[in-house]
């Protein structure tokens, strides 16, 4: 049975998943370019706004996106089906959504995951019991109340830093330069506990964030076919909207994963938003497929020492993507081909150098790419994919729970067995889990595979795996009241095909 019921629920507006993005970080710089100093002069970062105006994190201005451009380099091999790169821009023709291959009876067991709970019934989700799409939740609800005492019970300090202001780096210089707060965006400081990469060298992490949408469907049928699994970082607005899609995604054995309620760079919010927009993330996520994800990454990357321990009090590990300074990290810069910041060719430039750069490291990478729009899933399934697969030497490409060598179990709390990875259980709750400004933290992408979190236990002291006295995530088995504001139903071109 397609889930009819939910197919009025749509995408408000695609661009509106990552809203105004003065929080943002820098591209990929060159291999030759790998230094500070170097990356500085060579990689700005392109700021998108969902009204085309915004600047840099690094404050840089973003230049505007000027014709197709050139390939620098020759690609390994391309998709035979591939959509030509020159139509792969901002207002291509909308080519037929991909609705999810298979739907899945309430009740079916995923056998591969040991101790799973049975597949809960998707079409049993009213909207009404769920927060507006792309809009941070309220924080009055009896969930998010619940939520609040739980993580103010977790035994983890939250570190009294003052919320963030729109418009990034160049308007916030005070937290920017408060070591204490460890802020991501603005510099790189990662905690010792962040996943930033993999530890075994040519080894990359594949992952895919703001979905649910549209074009998933096409990215599964291709990563079934090429026999790839992926993390799938999910908004939570997406996975009202889209169930069996992420029904489906789940149960292709691809890691399921947080990526908050309505994508805001999460240092701007308090910290009862931030924890109504993991909590509400986490509880949807629940809903459709009867798992709690142990691992979110944050929107823009933007996260500090406060949303760390908050995140982690919540049983979540924090995961970014791999920096190779404190100006350039391992981002395709594919979201911003939707809105005209960028063209595929730049994007395929910037994947070259992030591949140059992947092969002259110690260790494994995290990219970021998306699976919100087509041209983001065509750049992937035409090209990067297909260029990575033929690949010499051969890059190992697997999911993030995989590449940190932990079994796909340990993704989730109910099937977590707290041997290998502490965070999310509820046995810390005695365990005196040290709060991530107690943690080292580095200015670079120095954190090495021990920092992942790989204690055989919950009570390792010293150790900053993150594991959570919320692990029992009681609070998600309350019912919803159905005073909840409804949902916003958005008519969207193909939205209906995706569950009919």
């Amino acid at each position: 049975m397609k889930l009819a019921a939910l197919s009025a629920i749509a995408l408000p507006v695609l661009v509106s998943a990552h809203g105004i993005r003065d929080v943002h970080h820098a591209r990929q710089a060159s291999a030759a370019a790998s230094s500070p100093a170097a990356s500085a002069a060579t990689s700005s970062a392109p700021a998108a706004s969902a009204s085309g105006a915004a600047t840099a994190a690094t404050g840089a201005a973003t230049p505007a996106a000027s014709g197709p451009g050139s390939l620098t380099f020759t690609l390994s091999s391309t998709n035979p089906s591939a959509v030509p790169l020159t139509e792969i821009a901002s207002g291509m023709s909308s080519a037929p959504t991909v609705p999810a291959s298979t739907t899945f009876a309430a009740g079916s067991t995923p056998t591969f995951l040991p101790n799973a709970p049975p597949l809960p019934n998707a079409l049993s989700l009213n909207p009404a019991n769920y927060p507006p799409l792309d809009k941070t939740p309220p924080i009055d609800s009896p969930e998010v109340q619940q939520w609040i005492k739980e993580v103010n019970a977790s035994g983890i300090q939250i570190p009294d830093f003052s919320p963030t202001v729109a418009g990034g780096c160049p308007t916030n210089p005070d937290a920017v330069n408060d070591q204490s707060r460890c802020w991501w965006t603005c510099g790189g400081c990662a905690a010792a506990d962040d996943i930033e990469q993999c530890p075994d060298k040519m080894t990359w992490g594949l992952t895919y964030d703001d979905g649910p949408a549209l074009y998933t469907g096409e990215l599964l049928s291709y990563l079934d076919q090429a026999n790839l699994k992926a993390t799938f970082f999910v908004v939570g607005s997406r996975a009202l909207s889209y169930p069996a899609l992420l029904q489906e995604e789940y149960m292709a054995q691809h890691q399921i994963a947080v990526h908050t309620w309505s994508h805001p760079p999460m240092t701007t919010l308090s910290n009862e938003q931030i924890i109504a927009e993991l909590g509400w993330t986490k509880k949807i996520i629940k809903d459709v497929l009867g798992v709690t994800p142990t691992f979110w990454r944050p929107p823009y990357g933007d996260v500090d020492n406060r949303v760390r321990a908050i995140a982690k009090a919540m049983g979540l590990q924090t995961s970014i993507w791999t920096r190779i300074s404190a100006e350039a990290t391992f981002d395709t810069g594919d979201f911003d081909i939707a809105g005209g910041l960028t063209t595929s060719t730049q994007v395929l430039n910037n994947w070259e150098n992030i591949i140059g750069n992947a092969t002259t490291i110690d260790h494994g990478f995290i990219v970021l790419e998306h699976d919100l729009f087509q041209q983001t899933v065509d750049i992937a399934t035409g090209y990067i994919l297909p260029d990575a697969l033929a690949h010499q030497p051969p890059f190992k490409i697997e999911p993030i729970i995989s590449c940190l060598n932990k079994p796909l179990q340990d993704a989730y709390i109910e099937t977590n067995d707290n041997a290998s990875n502490p965070i999310g259980m509820s046995s810390a709750a005695s365990a005196g889990v040290p709060s991530a400004s107690d943690g080292a933290h580095t200015t670079s992408s120095q954190t090495g595979a021990s920092a992942t979190g790989s204690a055989s236990s919950a009570e390792a002291s010293g150790n900053s795996s993150g594991a959570s006295a919320n692990g029992n995530n009681s609070a998600m088995g309350i019912a919803a009241p159905s005073s909840m504001g409804a949902i916003a139903l958005a008519l969207v071109s193909g939205v209906v095909a995706l569950f009919m």
